[in-house]
Parts: structure tokens; sequence; C-alpha cells
């Protein structure tokens, strides 16, 4: 029966150590969490920046609530694009230094929205091997040729852009890679695209708010300017941003482009107003954000040199996400268990989220921890190590 593959699949992600399982968080989130009525230190999000449950956001929220209702009731073509959505676009561009943004509902759905109105069959896109699921579900969905180069490097990329005879060309890569916390060397992929007349589509998900000047993401970090026609780039508003959605930011006619094409954003409802409202007070408090970014700084330098005499192998992230390798499923849960009832929350992140035989903790430093609290986390790993 078909419903006994599933048992028996279900019971091979067991044996494995691959069966995720999901913890119900009964507080807003932040630092302290409650899971089953149990207090926690969670090093789970991505709030990089402690902006989710911030006060000025909530009370943001609560206003545009009351102004413009809960729902857009529509997709942003029909009668779902409202004056929240356009201050909220218009803000994103400036603030990135690009002519013009669209909004979409979620960092997945950008993705998928805008590679498959780029290219299509007969071209080719070219991705990091470590990209995010997203972007690899959206080279599936253009059904354009998929090449895959080794991770950050940049003379296998050119080597396989000198090599393809496709119409049209697509980089494709994360900006901070969200289970390594490294970055890709956007200088030169920028300048692979020039040279082989390729588009390039950034995902900025973990460095829009925490990177570059005054937290203006990636590219800003790597003093990219935004008159490169080819250069499309991709944040998330539910990271560092602190609630939910997403925005491609580029040029007007390629933002004009997929306003036309891309599907994911033309069949969709439009995102809550109250969300528009809530991100503008977001983009304020990221824009005179220095002094956490600082201290988010301070709390990574706090965690790597405390575990730097351990056994834990920490991979060469400078970014918020500080992966502790392990190696071993099975090793890497029981690591998290241990943690877990030491009332400290740390996912284990296993085979396929990262390539089998890396399986690791998935540490996530926010702006609102404290050194206390991180302190407490170094103690706990040097003890089981």
């Amino acid at each position: 029966m078909i419903w006994d593959e599933l048992e028996s699949a279900l019971d091979s992600l067991e044996a494995d150590g691959l069966k995720r399982h999901q913890r119900t968080l009964e507080a807003p989130c932040g630092p302290l969490a409650v899971v089953d009525g149990r207090p926690l230190i969670s090093f789970c999000s991505n709030d990089y920046l402690g902006l989710a449950n911030d006060p000025v956001l909530v009370e943001a929220a609560c206003a545009g609530a009351r102004a413009w209702g809960v729902g857009s009731g529509a997709s942003h073509l029909v009668s779902g694009h409202q004056s929240p959505h356009v201050a909220l676009e218009a803000r994103l561009a400036a603030f990135t230094g690009f002519p013009r943004a669209l909004l979409f509902s979620t960092g997945y759905m950008a993705n998928l929205g805008i590679v498959p109105a780029l290219v299509g069959r007969g071209d080719a896109v070219f991705a990091d091997k470590l990209n995010h699921a997203s972007l690899l579900d959206a080279v599936q969905l253009s059904r354009a040729e998929s090449q895959r180069y080794a991770h950050g490097d940049l003379a296998a990329l050119e080597r396989l852009l000198a090599k393809s005879s496709a119409k049209r060309k697509l980089i494709l890569s994360d900006a901070v890679f969200s289970m390594d916390g490294d970055l890709a060397p956007l200088p030169g992929l920028l300048e692979l695209a020039q040279r082989y007349d390729a588009w390039l589509v950034i995902d900025d998900a973990h460095g829009f708010g925490v990177l570059g000047d005054e937290g203006r993401g990636s590219l800003a970090h790597f003093g990219i300017g935004s008159a490169a026609q080819r250069l499309l780039y991709m944040g998330t508003l539910g990271k560092a941003a602190g609630a939910s959605g997403a925005f491609v930011a580029a040029s007007q006619t390629v933002i004009e482009w997929l306003l036309q094409r891309a599907r994911t954003y033309i069949f969709t409802t439009g995102s809550s107003p109250l969300i528009a409202c809530a991100l503008a007070a977001s983009l304020d408090l990221i824009e005179s954000g220095d002094a956490r970014r600082a201290h988010l700084s301070e709390l990574t330098v706090q965690l790597r040199d405390g575990l730097a005499d351990t056994r834990w192998q920490l991979l060469p992230s400078p970014t918020a996400i500080q992966p502790v390798l392990i190696g071993d499923n099975h090793e890497a849960l029981r690591i998290a268990n241990a943690l877990y009832e030491r009332g400290l929350w740390v996912p284990a992140i296993r085979p396929p989220t990262v390539p089998r035989g890396t399986a690791r903790l998935r540490v996530s430093l926010s702006a609102a921890h404290s050194a206390a609290q991180v302190a407490s986390l170094v103690a706990a790993l040097q003890d089981l190590a």
C-alpha cells in the first residue's frame, strides 16, 4: 500500500538520524524561549538584530492594523497593492541604492519568481553548490540548463561560463551562506557576469541589515554599487528586519519585467499592510543600528575565542551564523540534546540541508543576546568537549 511506503521511509529517516521534529515556542521570538513550559536560551533564530519583538515594530504593526486592517484582500496586481506597500518599496530601493524594488511574500517565493522570469529552455544557470534550496528549486522551475560550480570557486565558474553556448546566462549565489556563514566572492562574481554577459542574481537573506554601511547588505560590504544593469539583489525581511517577506531590487526595466512575468508575484495575495508598516519602522532601526551590529560582532568574537582551544571545529564564518561541525548525524543530535538539557537551544543541522558527513550545530547569534548568555553556551560546549 502507498501509505506503507511512507511509514517505511519515515522509519528510515529515524534510523539515519534525519527525521525532523517540531518544537512549539511558547514565547515571542527572542533569546529567552519557552518550550513545553521549559525556559531556554535560544540560539536558533535568524533575528540577528533582535527586532522581531522590538516594541517599536510592535507599535508600528498595531498602528498599521488600525489604519489598514489585517489583510490586503487580493494580489498586488488586482487590488492588494496598498499605500504602505508603495512606501516600503520606495524605502527599500533607496536604502539599497537601486532604482526600484518589488515586494514578495517570502524569500523563497522571490527566488522562485526571479529565475524563471529571466531564463528558460536553451539558457543556462551557473549556481554555487551550497546555494539555498529555494535557489536550487528556482533553477529546476526555470527549465534552464543547471551548471553547479564548487563552493566559492571563481576559476571553476569561469571555466563553465567559457564553455557555455547558452543563449542567456545567469550566475546565481547566496551572499552569506546560511549553513556555513561565509561570504560569496561578490566582486569576482560581478566581474565574471560582466565579462560573459550574464545576469547576476544575489540572495542576501542573511546579510541584509547586518553587513555593510548602516546594514545596507553584502553589496555595500564589498563596496559594490547598484549601477550594473545585470545585477539583481534579493533581500529577505524575516531575518534581521524582524518581520516577514522579501524584496528584489534592480533596474527600473528589470523590476518592471518581474512585475509582468514573476508568477510568484502575480498569482498570490499581497502581503499584509500591517507588515509593511512594521518594516518601515524596522528600516529606521536598521539604519541607526550600528550599536546593535557592533555588539553582534563582539558576541561572534567571544564565541569563537571561547571554543578555539577545544575539539570543536568552527567553520571560518565572520557572520552571526557560527556552525560547529560534528560530522555524524546521531552525534550532532546527541550534542544538541545535551545542550537542550542544560537549557540551551541549538539546532542540529543534518543532510539534506548540509552535505552528507557534515552534520553540525548551527549557532545563530543575535544582538539581543547578552555576553553572559553566550558565555553559558561556551562553557557548556567546553564541558561537552
